[in-house]
């Protein structure tokens, strides 16, 4: 289960990006959550994925 709230799923994200996940989509695939779905709801809050640094900024 993930956050629905934009902020939290933010810091979730981040932190699970951040400590276990080499990928974005290494976490969508492991957590079975359509990619898409997390990248709008942060896009919502300016957020965007930057493979480079593996998290969202």
């Amino acid at each position: 289960m993930i956050p629905k709230d934009p902020v939290m799923l933010l810091s979730f994200i981040n932190l699970k990006l951040r400590d276990y996940y080499t990928s974005l989509e290494a976490f969508c695939d492991d957590m079975d959550i359509d990619r898409r779905e997390i990248e709008d709801k942060l896009s919502g809050i300016d957020y965007h994925y930057d493979k480079e640094k593996n998290q969202f900024v």
